[in-house]
């Protein structure tokens, strides 16, 4: 997945209450909840060209969309997930909060159970990926609370319907046509299922990301990302390391920030070109022993290795804890570009570990 697409992606799927619920009244809620449009069947055909451009064959274009009827609870999820754009004085909120919901009980017990379930099987894609198994975990409890909620939508359908809708084809449609690749490839059609903004299986991949960067983790030849957990981490672990993840080095660790500290000092000068509410509140990058040497100090353990470089973000604000983050937190940011969230997997990969 492109840095771009998981960054559109936060908005549509992050497992929030908020979106969880939705998806809760969407499985309730007939999955054709449609309006008649005399147009869409027109524009779902006018897609052969660009299929057969991609190497899909007639016999599975018309598979994949036969039956297709626009959805109009999609467009409607849609609009009310997206809402207005926040201003740039928009204040943030607390990251407390939201550290409370998605670094709970339920997730640090569900991990660890999964973790020692599967301890085997995530020690060799540990070995082959570099991602340490509980940072993979923890992704898989944070995208779909391990497996339980991945999504009733049929994935074409709602694709079909947003890119027909057009204020983001651009996005849409090329998924849309994402999902008669893998179908070619051999993905079953009526496996195509997901959250109404086109993620799916138990990482919630796009389908593009799916023929970018899923893999085999059971050794069976195909990636069922949707039913085999060993897939579904084997190709969480790849992606992480297709975005830059370096093997033997922490996410991040918390710190407490000395009141005597001089924030201006360390403050970033670039403007960020993308996701610009996210790392704007990145300091500059400087190496742990800068930072120890300026009177950080760890809240527990230990501190990672002098040379490593690492950015400051306080997401509470001064004199509340704040967090050092290296290049491997970029990574998870990669995943999906939102502070709270890429803290809360590093802070639940912590928990499964202890």
């Amino acid at each position: 997945m492109t840095q771009t697409s998981i960054f559109i992606i936060r908005k549509y799927f992050v497992l929030s209450a908020a979106i969880l619920g939705a998806w809760i009244v969407a499985a309730q809620a007939p999955l054709h909840a449609q309006s008649a449009d005399a147009g869409f069947d027109a524009y779902v055909q006018s897609l052969w060209p660009k299929a057969q451009a991609r190497g899909v064959s007639r016999a599975t274009f018309d598979r994949v969309t036969a039956g297709l009827r626009y959805n109009s609870r999609v467009v409607a999820l849609d609009r009310d997930n997206l809402g207005s754009p926040p201003s740039p004085n928009t204040p943030i909120p607390a990251f407390a909060p939201y550290k409370a919901r998605h670094v709970d009980a339920a997730r640090i017990n569900g991990g660890r159970r999964v973790h020692d379930r599967l301890l085997p099987l995530l020690a060799r894609i540990e070995a082959r990926t570099g991602v340490p198994t509980s940072i993979m975990i923890a992704i898989y409890g944070h995208e779909t609370a391990y497996g339980q909620v991945t999504g009733s939508f049929d994935l074409p359908e709602a694709l079909a319907t947003l890119a027909y809708e057009g204020r983001r084809r651009s996005l849409f449609e090329p998924e849309l046509i994402a999902t008669m690749v893998m179908v070619e490839r051999g993905v079953p059609r009526d496996v195509l299922k997901g959250s109404w903004a086109g993620a799916f299986g138990y990482p919630q991949f796009l389908p593009s990301v799916y023929l970018r960067v899923a893999e085999d983790g059971d050794g069976d030849g195909v990636a069922r990302i949707w039913s085999s957990e060993a897939d579904a981490i084997e190709s969480i672990g790849a992606y992480l390391r297709n975005a830059g993840w370096r093997a033997g080095q922490p996410w991040g660790v918390a710190v407490n920030v000395p009141a005597t500290f001089d924030r201006a000092a360390v403050a970033n000068r670039l403007t960020p070109t993308r996701c610009p509410r996210v790392f704007e509140r990145h300091s500059r990058w400087r190496s742990m022993a800068e930072w120890r040497a300026a009177g950080l100090q760890p809240v527990s353990g230990r501190w990672p290795d002098d040379d490593v470089q690492a950015t400051l973000l306080e997401p509470d604000g001064p004199g509340r804890t704040a967090y050092l983050l290296t290049g491997n937190y970029r990574a998870i940011l990669d995943y999906n570009c939102s502070n709270f969230y890429a803290l809360s997997v590093g802070l639940l990969a912590d928990e499964i570990d202890r």
